[in-house]
């Protein structure tokens, strides 16, 4: 371990932020497709009215899971994504591991969000459908809005606290608007059943479109009831997987101990009930089987007549995505530049512009991926895909919390989990249950992206890693 926090910068971040920072921080980030698209995708697919409790499962799991995230993201003193300290924590293995779930959740989730706001968009402005939205064979409008971020990304952006203030302050009216005018408009038979009957899905997909616990049970396929509210949850729980980035600024809190627990259980509690109230609201406004799955709280407004609000919905939606949008690429780039520059990716990777000082053959290689994406594959399987990189790389997050606590006992640890080793055990467990409903085609997937990683990692990383030019072995590497 000490090896790995050798290389890190020795300069110390100062400490300014509070718990209120940093749930004004999380929300900011938290906010977007979950509540602006997914809602009305998983009411549609599987749950119903019943969406509003798979947000709540996914609250609870994700709260869980942010705990063990906090600790050992402030046990380890360098700033930086989960990558760099499991590497310091966990050692290179599980550092690849880690690193590859966390591209395959961020590059996934840009896409989703980048299709959700193509169909605002489209929404807003009257775009043809055949270019934006869910409709579309290729999504045009996605591709433009990565390309553009891109660009952006790459030559540079500072972005002020007071643009990301207003940016949370624009996302939280617009929710704020939803609950306050389409409360008004709430139909209780929409809602009548709240849990709708189990029942065979409408379209037969096949055995590799149905939850794997269902064909491991061999039972029949079906959606809705309990099975398809759990279901929703799984896919809802990518809505929450911001707070990631709340657990790596333990360096620069004041009192990590109290405010990294406040500041992540308050954030998630902000928008769990965000969540619950728009995705209640929306299901209450709209037959569930009648929801819009491009643009579906905007279509909800323009069904009533209420066009002004659906049209300041698609504003705010288009705007806060956005952010969204930029985040997870900047993100990319910098856990590329991370593995590159640890030699387990090409190196190239792991070079900066000279210029504009980012990693832009990172970015450029992930905004590839990402647009490709995009234009083709539905928001439904992107979430999916998003939602089982984040829950399995928790799943790790967690465990190494006893793990590390049982290898490392001197470690300071500026915050902990309460009633470990009990609660990681429990929020790993969730996760998995969570996993576990996912579908046998998103577990195939799931399992090709590891082997590749995994051959990445055998025949390229650790030949190449920094660790290895330095003549360690295997027992020598850090853990």
């Amino acid at each position: 371990m000490d090896e790995v926090l050798k290389r890190q910068d020795s300069g110390e971040l100062k400490r300014r932020l509070k718990a209120r920072d940093l749930v004004g921080f999380g929300v900011g980030i938290i906010i977007g497709t979950g509540i602006f698209t997914l809602a009305g995708v998983e009411a549609k697919s599987h749950a119903g009215p019943s969406v509003t409790l798979s947000f709540v499962l996914g609250a609870v799991v994700a709260g869980m899971a942010a705990l063990c995230y906090a600790e050992l993201a402030s046990s380890v003193p360098t700033a930086g994504s989960a990558y760099t300290y499991a590497f310091a924590t966990l050692g290179e293995t599980f550092a690849w591991i880690i690193g590859w779930d966390l591209l395959l959740e961020f590059a996934l989730g840009a896409a989703v969000v980048s299709r959700g706001w193509s169909g605002y968009l489209a929404n807003l402005m009257g775009l043809s459908p055949e270019w934006f939205g869910e409709d579309a064979k290729v999504n045009i409008g996605a591709v433009a809005i990565i390309a553009v971020l891109t660009v952006i990304a790459v030559i540079g952006i500072k972005e002020s606290a007071r643009v990301t203030n207003l940016l949370v302050l624009v996302k939280v009216a617009v929710c704020v608007l939803i609950l306050a005018v389409g409360v008004f408009y709430i139909r209780g038979e929409n809602l009548t059943p709240f849990i709708p009957a189990a029942q065979p899905p409408t379209e037969t997909a096949g055995a590799l479109h149905q939850p794997i616990v269902q064909a491991a049970l061999g039972l029949e396929q079906s959606v809705y009831g309990i099975a398809g509210m759990v279901t929703a949850a799984a896919v809802v729980f990518f809505a929450y997987t911001g707070f990631e980035a709340l657990a790596n600024l333990g360096e620069e809190t004041v009192n990590p101990k109290r405010d990294l627990r406040v500041g992540i259980l308050g954030a998630l509690g902000v928008c769990a009930l965000l969540y619950i109230g728009v995705s209640l609201v929306l299901t209450g406004m709209v037959p569930f089987a009648e929801i819009d799955t491009g643009a579906p709280l905007a279509d909800a407004f323009d069904r009533v007549g209420q066009h002004w609000v659906g049209a300041l919905i698609s504003l705010g939606a288009v705007t806060g995505l956005t952010s969204v949008m930029m985040v997870e690429l900047v993100t990319i780039g910098r856990i590329g530049y991370a593995m590159g520059r640890d030699g387990l990716l090409p190196k190239k990777f792991g070079t900066a512009h000279p210029r504009w000082g980012t990693p832009h053959r990172m970015t450029i290689a992930g905004a590839v991926l990402i647009a490709v994406l995009a234009a083709l594959v539905p928001i439904s399987e992107l979430a999916d895909m998003v939602s089982i990189g984040a829950l399995s790389a928790m799943i790790i997050v967690a465990l190494a919390v006893p793990a590390l606590r049982k290898r490392r006992p001197d470690l300071d640890r500026p915050f902990t989990v309460p009633f470990s080793p009990y609660l990681p055990i429990v929020a790993a467990l969730a996760c998995f249950y969570l996993m576990l409903n996912l579908d046998v085609m998103t577990w195939l997937r799931f399992a090709a992206w590891l082997v590749l990683g995994l051959l990445i990692y055998v025949f390229y990383g650790r030949k190449h890693s920094r660790f290895a030019k330095d003549g360690l072995s295997s027992t020598d590497r850090p853990s």
